[in-house]
C-alpha cells in the first residue's frame, strides 16, 4: 500500500494559501501561526520532493506542481465534506450544515427570507449562504461547494448538461420612478416615453447589469436608446438616488419590498410590456444531496414560489 504524502490539514493550508494570496494571510484566516503554515508546506514539499510555490516574487504564487496538487486537494476536501454530510444525514436533520448558492439580487432580496423560515423549522442546521455571480455560483453547485442555489442568469453553456436547472418562478423587473415624477400620474407609461427619461444603471460591465439589459431587449426594449445618466455600483445606491429624484431604474420587483411597503418609490406600468426573467433551482444531480438540501427543496421554496403574487398584491394596494 503507498503511503499518501501529505495530510487533509495540508491541503487545506495549500488552498488557503492560494486563495489568500500570501502565507500571513492564510495563517490569520485559519488561525494558526504564520511559522505553523510555513512548516507544514516545507514538510509537504519534502514529502512530495517538488516546490509548490514560486519564493520569487512578494505574491505567494502556485507553481505547475502546487497548481496541480490544489485542483486535486479541492476536490478530496469537498468529497470529505461531502463524506460528513452523509454522516450527519443519520441525526435526521439533529445538525449539520447547507450550503445555499445565489446569484447578488436574490442572494441580497429573496434568499434571507428563506433562509430566516428554515431556520425556524430546523434550528439546528447550519446554513450558509454564498452570493456570487451566475457563473461562479453555477461552478459551486457543479464542484459540489454549494447543495443548491437560486440564480437569475443563464447556467455556463459547459455545465448545462451536468446541473440540473428548474424553472422556479418569474421575476418582474419593474420601472421605478421618484414619488413626485410626472409619470406617477399615468396609468400606463408608452414605451416612447422611457427614451426621454434619465436613468440610473449599475456599472455597465457587472453581470446584473448585462442580465437586465438582456432582458430588456429582450422585451423589444431598446437599451441602447436609454439615456443612462448616472452608474453606481449597487441596487441600493440606485434606489436611494431614485427616490432623491436623480432619476429612475429598471429594478428586480424583490428589491423593493419594503419601500413599496413605506410609499417611498412609484412603480410605473409599461403599455403592452411586462418585463420578467426566470428565477431557476440549481442542482447537481451526481452529488449527494443531503436531508437539509431536500427539506429546504421540498418545504421552503414552494412556500415562496407565490412571492410574485404577494408582491404584485402590495403593489396594487400602494397605488
Amino acid at each position: 500500500m503507498v503511503d499518501i504524502p501529505f495530510t487533509l490539514d495540508q491541503l487545506r493550508i495549500l488552498k488557503a494559501i492560494a486563495s489568500e494570496g500570501s502565507f500571513k494571510r492564510a495563517a490569520d484566516t485559519l488561525y494558526v501561526s504564520q511559522p505553523a503554515v510555513s512548516l507544514q508546506v516545507q514538510n509537504l514539499e519534502k514529502q512530495l520532493n517538488v516546490p509548490l510555490f514560486d519564493r520569487g516574487g512578494r505574491k505567494a504564487r502556485l507553481t505547475e506542481a502546487g497548481h496541480l496538487l490544489l485542483s486535486y486537494g479541492e476536490k478530496i476536501i469537498t468529497l470529505c465534506q461531502e463524506t460528513c454530510r452523509v454522516i450527519e444525514d443519520l441525526q435526521n436533520l439533529q445538525g449539520g450544515t447547507l450550503t445555499v448558492g445565489a446569484s447578488q439580487t436574490t442572494g441580497t432580496y429573496l434568499l434571507p427570507r428563506m433562509i430566516g423560515l428554515f431556520h425556524q423549522k430546523y434550528p439546528d442546521v447550519s446554513v450558509q449562504l454564498q452570493v456570487h455571480s451566475t457563473r461562479r455560483t453555477s461552478w459551486g453547485v457543479a464542484n459540489g461547494q454549494v447543495d443548491l442555489a437560486i440564480i437569475g442568469g443563464e447556467v455556463p453553456t459547459e455545465l448545462q448538461e451536468i446541473l440540473k436547472v428548474r424553472p422556479y418562478a418569474e421575476d418582474e423587473l419593474t420601472l421605478i420612478l421618484p414619488i413626485s415624477h410626472p409619470l406617477t400620474k399615468v396609468e400606463k407609461i408608452q414605451k416612447e416615453d422611457l427614451y426621454r427619461l434619465d436613468f440610473i444603471g449599475l456599472d455597465s460591465q457587472s453581470t446584473i447589469r448585462k442580465v437586465i439589459d438582456k432582458v430588456l431587449n429582450r422585451c423589444d426594449i431598446d437599451t441602447k436608446r436609454l439615456k443612462i445618466e448616472m452608474e453606481l455600483n449597487s441596487i441600493e445606491a440606485i434606489k436611494n438616488a431614485v427616490q432623491a429624484g436623480l432619476g429612475v431604474a429598471f429594478v428586480s420587483i424583490t428589491a423593493i419590498k419594503k419601500e413599496l411597503e413605506m410609499k417611498e418609490l412609484h412603480v410605473g406600468r409599461i403599455k403592452g410590456i411586462e418585463v420578467q426573467r426566470t428565477l431557476s433551482v440549481i442542482t447537481n444531480p451526481t452529488r449527494y444531496r443531503s436531508k437539509a438540501a431536500e427539506a429546504f427543496i421540498t418545504e421552503i421554496l414552494p412556500e415562496f414560489s407565490t412571492y410574485k403574487e404577494t408582491l404584485d398584491f402590495e403593489l396594487v394596494s400602494s397605488t
